[in-house]
């Protein structure tokens, strides 16, 4: 796939098809580009009708081309295209380029063309960037596959965008504030190619550093989240969301034909998968430049250095509302400021260093700031006074800039007179903004990519105890109100539900009678809740299906009589099955948890203030499953009420640990059952003594796919894999546990390291490791399943003893599943003893399973028990250098040659 790619965006030779002489048409447009550049390719006119275009021969069909060209692109009618492409693939042509519209966007027949286009590129695998879009432009190549007239200066940012119009605009603005391209990328109707590939294409790409895309609509969700999280971590991933809005999101409907998805959903989807969102054209070109341009901040405490109070103070409220945080500087960075600067000076942050501050001031208060230890990055301002000189402090700033390990941007306010100084700055690869809320927008924005960073690789800990949900009894609840053909549970069958996943629920009783609810709430004792129970989900309160607190036996008669008419009055089409009666709780807080299913990204979990007035609040936060205990607790933090939960001034701190226990097993559950479309708990009442759920509500759909091939098929993040897992036993006698690594394994795998020999570190790695990090061992452990595999080899030497790592295999796929490099290491006190072959042996049938078409590997001449093992198992030896092997083993011929057999 990645061959193709490449012949896509590095063609040799090229087809226009529908390259035409008629002025103002595409094809006149697109022949221009790819014959008046530099791009030193072939090139083909494809034209029906004309023996010659632009002066040179052209040719009626792609079959009358001398040579299988790397590339098509297509500028004909919509109706002829299904036809061109056919003969495409006809002709063996493996990428193609669809510029014409008329297609899904339209609708009707224009959607048929889609899918009959689809369909033969299916047949032929042609990989397909389009329909409907403007091409894309690749400047190292000279190569200009578009229509339009922008020059693109080269660079180090791939810009992708689903909107050819604002594409042209972007890139019209970006010549002019000199941003240069590695390439450019329009998507069109993404019949084919999607963002996942672009990712996975340019995230390899050594040109590109950044990538930029602008998204109004996502098709293959699970895919993207997978690309990007893969590269995120290397190269930023800038993303402009279209369609925050509900009328933007009804504008992008009608754009792209795809629904556009609930935004919230897509913010939880970006932070998970590393990427930066922003909202503005410009945001998204100083983002993009800045973190090209300058170190990424640990954390957002910023300091201001300023000759102007007025602008610091101005920057300094847009900071504290926007989020970050003023540094607070040292005792021993003001002293070291109070010898240096004039007695005048602010003596706090924002700096102000006074309006008539020199190039020298300037220099000594950001070196000194710089060295606190409190200060993440710099926002530098200059207000020209007439006495400080733009150019020769923007050259100071320059200078220390080279040699900082922590971002400076700058803030030249003014036009004429600090122009070129404002050059300086971009060649000395200062980020400088005209006003001082871009550049800490900016700022805020690389912090935000830090922590994303940051929390993504968290080594989460354990659960606090097993868990062991009763799946069978969740599935049988489920699957009788699905048999009576209701689309959700009662609240007693959705506390019930819960219930199997160990979430702790209310007590509560269901009664058909008066006495039997006098008796049931005398047994649980006064005061007591009183619930009507119907056969659906309904929001009880509307009608007055809630009464409490009730004291006394009487109170519990009347309330039975008045809860049953007003449900009977109110819900006449469903059936009333009588009162639920509940302790009456009085906890400290209210949460919601809830879940629903997004046509998008699946299932999306919520988490904030519950209670009556959880809409007016608006306090939640929102996250992907699945959850582990460090993903979990960051959905907690990112909620105001956090700062009630974990202790504020007299008030007791609840079990954190707890809470995110509850959301580990209630993203389970939703992972578990793609039948829930919508559950919420709410409220979650919860206080130091622990949390109870008090009210509950699932809807249900009857699964889209086959549940039981694909059990989870409607989630973007793979989840643990514990089907792969198994018992070996080893020559010595000891039984180890094979099992899929988990990121809570990371304690195992540092533990092993130390007992790797030298020799066995050298084998594994081609050299040594001076020093486990925490960043490696997070490399090892929190993996993406869909595209890697790593088993590990658990044994526990002791019943009281603690488990160990003895080994680890990893397969490491490639973007499209076809090929996978294998990786082993076996812990020297486990050596000879068969642990090796046995992991392998699991490594490929899990690869034969996921049809890998072939595995290869790099293996040192003198490592003799791997090359045996290489051996045995059928791979292939080819010599890689003076010491070492590259080995490979055809998946597809061995699987093919065992049924011959």
């Amino acid at each position: 796939m990645r061959a193709q790619l490449e012949k896509l965006f590095n063609p040799k030779s090229i087809a226009a098809i529908g390259a035409s002489d008629r002025k103002g048409s595409v094809g006149y447009v697109l022949i221009r580009n790819l014959l008046s550049g530099s791009y030193g390719g072939k090139v083909y006119p494809v034209n029906i009708q004309h023996d010659t275009i632009h002066g040179r021969p052209a040719f009626k069909s792609i079959k009358n081309v001398p040579e299988t060209v790397d590339l098509v692109i297509i500028a004909t009618p919509a109706e002829t295209v299904p036809e061109v492409v056919e003969q495409c693939g006809k002709a063996g042509v493996e990428a193609a380029v669809i510029l014409s519209s008329g297609f899904i966007e339209v609708g009707g027949e224009g959607s048929k063309r889609f899918e009959k286009i689809k369909k033969i590129a299916a047949k032929y695998k042609i990989r397909i960037l389009g329909p409907n879009c403007i091409g894309f432009i690749n400047p190292l190549l000279g190569l200009n596959a578009t229509f339009l007239n922008q020059k693109v200066l080269p660079g180090r940012i791939v810009l992708i965008s689903q909107s050819g119009a604002l594409g042209s605009s972007v890139l019209d603005w970006a010549a002019e504030q000199n941003v240069g391209f590695s390439h450019f990328v329009s998507v069109g109707s993404m019949i084919d190619i999607g963002f996942h590939d672009l990712i996975d294409y340019f995230g390899m790409d050594s040109h590109t550093s950044s990538i930029l895309i602008y998204m109004e609509s996502l098709k293959d969700a699970r895919r993207f989240m997978s690309a990007a999280r893969a590269f995120s971590h290397s190269k930023p991933i800038i993303v402009l969301k279209a369609g925050k809005s509900l009328e933007g999101a009804q504008a992008t409907l009608s754009h792209t034909g795809t629904l556009a998805g609930n935004d919230a959903a897509f913010s939880a989807a970006f932070h998970r998968a590393g990427v930066v969102r922003v909202n503005t054209i410009a945001q998204l070109f100083h983002s993009a430049q800045a973190m090209a341009m300058q170190p990424r901040p640990d954390d957002n405490r910023l300091a201001i250095i300023t000759n102007a109070g007025g602008p610091g103070v101005l920057a300094t409220d847009f900071l504290i509302h926007k989020g970050g945080r003023l540094a607070k500087l040292s005792k021993e960075t003001i002293q070291k400021l109070n010898e240096v600067l004039p007695a005048d000076w602010s003596k706090s942050n924002p700096i102000d260093i006074l309006g008539d501050a020199t190039p020298e001031r300037y220099s000594q208060a950001l070196s000194l700031a710089l060295e606190d230890r409190g200060v993440d990055g710099i926002l530098v301002i200059l207000a020209p006074q007439g006495i400080s000189s733009p150019d020769e402090v923007a050259r100071a700033v320059g200078k220390i800039s080279h040699r900082s390990r922590k971002p400076i941007l700058a803030t030249w306010m003014g036009e004429k007179e600090v122009q070129t100084a404002r050059d300086i700055l971009e060649n000395e690869k200062v980020p400088n903004y005209r006003y001082p809320e871009s550049a800490i927008e900016v700022f805020l924005f690389m912090c935000s990519y830090t922590l994303n960073q940051q929390l993504l690789h968290e080594t989460p800990m354990e659960i606090p105890r097993s868990f062991t949900p009763d799946k069978a009894e969740a599935q049988r609840l489920i699957d009788k109100a699905l048999g009576e053909e209701r689309d959700s549970l009662s609240e007693a069958e959705a506390k019930a539900l819960l219930a199997t996943f160990e979430i702790p629920v209310i007590e509560s009783h269901l009664v058909t009678s008066e006495t039997g609810a006098a008796n049931a709430a005398r047994e649980m004792g006064f005061p007591v809740v009183m619930k009507a129970e119907l056969n659906a989900s309904v929001h009880k309160s509307d009608f007055g299906g809630v009464k409490y607190p009730i004291h006394n036996a009487n109170q519990a008669r009347m309330a039975f009589t008045e809860l049953v008419e007003a449900a009977r009055t109110h819900h006449s089409d469903k059936v009333v099955r009588g009162v639920l009666v509940e302790p009456y709780t009085e906890k400290r807080y209210e949460l919601i948890i809830g879940a629903r299913k997004d046509p998008i990204f699946g299932p999306i979990i919520l988490f904030g203030m519950g209670g009556v007035a959880v809409e007016i609040f608006l306090d939640r936060n929102v996250g992907l499953p699945p959850l582990n205990m460090a993903l979990a607790k960051g959905l907690i933090e990112g909620t105001k009420i956090y700062q009630l939960l974990k202790g504020y001034r007299e008030s007791k701190g609840i079990d954190l640990a707890a809470i995110q226990f509850v959301l580990y097993k209630f993203a389970y559950l939703v992972m578990d059952f793609p039948e829930i479309t919508e559950i919420e708990i709410n409220p979650f009442a919860v206080d130091e003594y622990g949390g109870v759920v008090l009210d509950a509500k699932v809807h249900l759909e009857k699964p889209k796919f086959n549940k039981r091939r694909q059990p989870y098929a409607h989630l973007v993040i793979s989840p643990y894999p514990a089907q792969y897992s198994r018992r070996v036993t080893l020559k010595n006698g000891q039984t180890a546990l094979l099992r899929a690594i988990r990121p809570e394994d990371e304690p195992l795998e540092a533990e092993m390291f130390t007992v790797l020999s030298k020799e066995t570190v050298y084998f594994r790695f081609f050299g040594y490791v001076p020093h486990v990090t925490h960043e490696l061992l997070t490399r090892f452990t929190q993996i993406d399943y869909d595209r890697e595999m790593a088993i590990i080899a658990e044994i526990q030497e002791t019943p009281d003893g603690p488990p160990r790592m003895a080994g680890v295999v990893r397969l490491v796929g490639d973007a499209w599943n076809e090929n996978a490099e294998y990786a082993i290491v076996v812990a020297d006190p486990w050596q000879g003893q068969g642990l090796g072959s046995k992991m392998t042996d699991f490594s490929l049938e899990i690869a034969r399973e996921r049809d890998i078409r072939k595995i290869y590997a790099s293996v040192l001449s003198n490592n003799e028990g791997m090359i045996g093992i290489f051996e045995r198992k059928g791979f292939t030896f080819r010599q890689e250098g003076y010491d070492a092997y590259y080995v490979e083993l055809d998946l597809e011929k061995t699987a093919a040659a065992a049924e011959i057999s």
